[in-house]
């Protein structure tokens, strides 16, 4: 079963990035779920958005779907 959502560790590996980037990135992306109207958690991210910005995989899907 996938992940509803990644950690800051989970975006360093995937990504080859540091922990201050990875935080980074989860923070900018936070940004765009709010202005669109999603709750998010402070240092995760949803899986599926992540995967969508990054490596325009829209039809991604979590196991538990």
């Amino acid at each position: 079963m996938e992940k509803m959502f990644l950690r800051v560790s989970d975006v360093e590996e995937i990504l080859d990035v540091s922990e201050s980037y990875a935080y980074k990135l989860i923070r900018k992306l936070n940004k765009e779920m709010k202005a669109m109207g999603f709750q998010t958690i402070p240092g995760r991210i949803d899986t599926k958005f992540f995967y969508e910005h990054f490596y325009q995989t829209k039809n991604f899907e979590r196991g538990d779907a």
